[in-house]
């Protein structure tokens, strides 16, 4: 692992959270990667000690950080991440509007009650 961060220059997580995972990228390891270097988690957000990845974007310890997951969910309206010009945030976000979310709702129940009446919207066929 050592290794990877050293000489890596994107780092892009894709692992279970378990309590062996939790906060694998924090302080120490963050130090260990280049500065030029980006990280990316697609996984958990748990992965990554958030606050510890705020701060490494902050002072250049690394350049930057793609996030489809974030450690608290739904982030902290407050979060530097929102802001951060080093930062790229991606699908998961797509929730925060509430128009999203009542566009989500509404197909929702609309999904049910074709299925309630026997036509589905949604099939998936090995046929």
């Amino acid at each position: 692992m050592e290794e990877l961060l050293k000489n890596s220059d994107y780092v892009s997580m894709h692992c279970p959270l378990s309590e062996s995972t939790k906060h694998m990228i924090n302080k120490d390891t963050l130090s260990l990667m280049k500065p030029s270097a980006f990280i990316i988690n697609t996984s958990r957000g748990a992965l990554i000690d958030e606050d510890a990845l705020i701060e490494a974007l902050e002072n250049g310890t690394i350049a930057g950080a793609g996030l489809d997951v974030q450690e608290t969910e739904p982030p902290e309206e407050n979060s530097p991440l929102y802001t951060m010009d080093n930062v790229l945030l991606t699908p998961h976000m797509g929730w925060k509007g509430l128009e999203t979310r009542q566009r989500l709702v509404s197909i929702l129940a609309d999904n049910i009650k074709k299925f309630i009446e026997e036509n589905p919207i949604n099939v998936v066929s090995g046929l």
